[in-house]
């Protein structure tokens, strides 16, 4: 008895542990890129206010002044 429901608890657990297998895989593949784009030296106006952007008449104007602060 106990061991049918041993058998019954683990095969209602091992769709949870190939998802969680999965998901950490697939953060692993995400990480990669990542830390090729923190390799970038961040610009000096990194930390300044950017508010002002909002300001220009389309969005194309806002994220090409907005592309500065990043």
């Amino acid at each position: 008895m106990k061991t049918t429901i041993l058998l019954a608890a683990l095969m209602l657990a091992s769709p949870a542990w190939s998802q969680a297998a999965a998901a950490k895989s697939a953060e692993a593949a995400k990480s990669k890129p990542r830390a090729a784009k923190m390799a970038k030296k961040p610009s000096s106006k990194r930390h300044q206010d950017a508010r002002h952007c909002l300001q220009r008449a389309s969005n194309d104007a806002i994220i090409k002044c907005a592309e500065e602060y990043l």
